[in-house]
């Protein structure tokens, strides 16, 4: 069986690697009648991942330890759900998942009307570049990564998953992740096929794209938001964003995307950026490559890494030669109609300068997250850049972005306002915020202009709401809840790192402790014992203004297979306002050492994130503008 599912993964290697190569030999003579074939071997690749798919999957569910994968990720104690999620807890699976929702997202566009509309160019040749990315899946699948290697005679039991991976935000993290580079791969793939082809279509490639790219957006956002709440929830240490190199690897594939959303809005309503478009769209599927690349290729160290499997100098060439594809596509790609970009004072303007600061962060953040590589240049010691550097630099220019958002919605495409009145609203909001919050103690210069900025951005958005022909157009009323989730999102940030209240203790039972506006008192300590676990817990009650609000209990535990180590499993006591969290460090002579801390209006963070991932939803469905919503905007 397993050898039947390897032979599936060369499969889906030789009918990606043929069609590809069939499709361009045609495309060099000038034909396109092979393009069925193209067709059929995209659908016999995504079979036979599928079939490999399923066979991995089987083998979790079993238990069968005589695959490395399934040993090295699972044990017999593992409750059914974690099994089949370690589907995408290692190397190999990982791969594997993200291959197959690539596959999907590819097999899904083939049977959309849109696709059957393109012309047979247009057509063979997104059939050339998804079967080449598809071919480097096939090989990295079947060789250095392959999931169904086996030892024989099996272990009895196998070595367990990671316990900071059995969290229900590392469940749905990586898929998400994954889902979103796979649909990022359709608008990447079609903008180089239309740029290629010698025949014009009907529709241009950002329309016929456009349900692929606001779903790998979408997923793209949700990955990365939970990414946060799962470390905030499960590594312990009461933050959500470390600037780890895994997590800034997703982010670039987001910043890069969501600029592309940005100059694909100049293009659509404009007609300006073509080529800039096809870049951008394209380097985001290239990013993410390139992100699997940090992630993966012993690069860089994280606390969640792979490295040591082989596949970093194979992924750094796809990579460049990825790179240098796009890159002549896109100098090449024909402009017509070609017209000069408005200036500063126009829509235009704003929106370039949007677009170039997302960049400016994507490579200022690359080149942060590869300093350690790049100081090996002048130095035998390598160097590294520790979170002051990032929110030194990056928060500021995330503060700039909130400022652009808010004033680029009230200038019209071809300069001026649009409407004087509502902008002074929003001018008078932002000075009532900065007063109102300098009053209430908010003193350090960047969380006070962030808070203000995200406030007015919030009235912002609602004036932009409150009007009819925005909201009938739902492109642009997902925008300005996008936009409003971004502001939500920010105003999180802006209080629960700068006036996070934290303090490191023991405690006796019956002790007290004050953590900004909680009593804490410690009632009572526990020692036990779980399925697959040892553990001790402390019971703690919380008290505000004298009055009870209820239980927290953090634990430490000691997992049976992973002895080198104990793990923290944190709790809080949920607000709006200011939450409680709280991580057991362990016990010291019959004492509790707590970390505790106050995150002021952290979970508006969540809720931003969460609005953010679904606004795309909206705008999925019609395509035409409302005949009442055709003004100049």
């Amino acid at each position: 069986m397993y050898l039947a599912a390897s032979l599936c993964l060369l499969a889906t290697l030789f009918f990606s690697l043929a069609g590809s190569a069939v499709g361009t030999a045609q495309l060099w003579q000038g034909k396109t009648s092979e393009l069925r074939w193209l067709e059929r071997a995209q659908a016999a690749g995504s079979l036979c991942l599928l079939a490999a798919s399923a066979i991995l999957m089987y083998a979790l569910v079993v238990c069968d330890f005589s695959v490395d994968y399934v040993a090295n990720y699972t044990d017999r104690a593992l409750p059914l759900f974690y099994r089949c999620t370690a589907f995408w807890g290692g190397h190999e699976g990982s791969m594997l998942f993200w291959a197959l929702m690539v596959s999907v997202c590819g097999t899904a566009f083939l049977f959309t009307r849109t696709y059957r509309e393109l012309s047979p160019e247009t057509r063979s040749w997104f059939l050339v570049f998804f079967l080449s990315i598809m071919a480097f899946f096939g090989l990295l699948l079947s060789t250095w990564s392959n999931p169904f290697l086996q030892s024989l005679p099996a272990p009895a039991d196998g070595y367990g998953l990671n316990p900071l991976l059995q969290n229900p935000g590392m469940i749905f993290h990586p898929p998400l992740l994954f889902l979103g580079y796979g649909g990022f791969v359709i608008p990447g793939c079609l903008a180089l096929a239309q740029a290629m082809s010698p025949q014009k279509d009907s529709m241009h490639w950002i329309l016929v794209a456009r349900p692929f790219t606001l779903t790998g957006w979408l997923f793209l956002t949700a990955g990365i938001v939970l990414g946060g709440w799962w470390a905030y929830m499960e590594l312990g240490w009461g933050g959500y964003w470390a600037w780890d190199p895994v997590e800034n690897a997703s982010l670039l594939p987001w910043l890069i995307g969501t600029a592309a959303l940005h100059t694909g809005l100049v293009e659509t309503r404009r007609g300006k950026l073509h080529r800039v478009n096809i870049f951008l769209m394209s380097l985001t599927t290239v990013s993410a490559f390139f992100a699997t690349y940090l992630v993966r290729g012993g690069v860089v160290n994280s606390v969640h890494a792979f490295g040591g499997n082989g596949t970093g100098p194979y992924l750094l060439f796809f990579v460049l030669a990825f790179l240098a594809v796009i890159s002549v596509v896109s100098f090449l790609a024909k402009e017509e109609n070609s017209r000069e970009l408005g200036g500063l004072e126009t829509r235009e303007g704003f929106v370039v300068m949007t677009v170039w600061l997302l960049m400016a962060l994507c490579l200022i953040i690359l080149l942060a997250t590869l300093w350690p590589v790049i100081s090996k240049l002048w130095s035998e010691r390598s160097v590294g850049l520790d979170q002051h550097f990032y929110n030194s630099v990056c928060l500021p220019l995330f503060t700039v972005l909130l400022a652009l958002l808010l004033a680029c919605p009230w200038i019209r495409w071809q300069g001026g306002m649009r409407s004087w009145r509502r902008l002074v609203i929003v001018v008078a909001a932002f000075c009532g915020s900065l007063a109102v919050f300098w009053y209430t103690g908010v003193t350090q210069a960047l969380p006070l202009m962030a808070a203000s900025l995200s406030t007015a951005l919030l009235v912002s958005m609602a004036l932009l709401i409150s009007e009819k022909s925005i909201r009938s157009w739902r492109p642009s009323l997902m925008a300005c809840i996008v936009h409003a989730s971004v502001a939500l999102v920010a105003l999180g940030i802006s209080f629960s790192g700068p006036y996070k209240e934290e303090v490191e203790m023991e405690l006796a039972r019956g002790g007290t402790a004050q953590v900004g506006q909680y009593e804490v008192t410690l009632m009572n300590l526990y020692e036990g014992r779980d399925a697959t676990f040892e553990f001790i817990e402390a019971e703690l009650q919380l008290s505000s203004g004298g009055k009870v609000l209820g239980t927290v209990s953090p634990q430490r535990r000691l997992y049976d297979k992973f002895q080198r180590n104990a793990f923290s499993e944190a709790t809080t006591y949920p607000s709006l306002g200011s939450e409680f969290y709280v991580t057991l460090l362990g016990i010291s002579g019959g004492r509790a050492v707590l970390r505790m801390s106050t995150n002021p209006l952290v979970n508006w963070l969540w809720i931003g994130g969460a609005l953010m991932s679904l606004a795309p939803f909206i705008a999925l469905g019609r395509r035409r503008r409302p005949e009442d919503s055709r003004t100049e905007r």
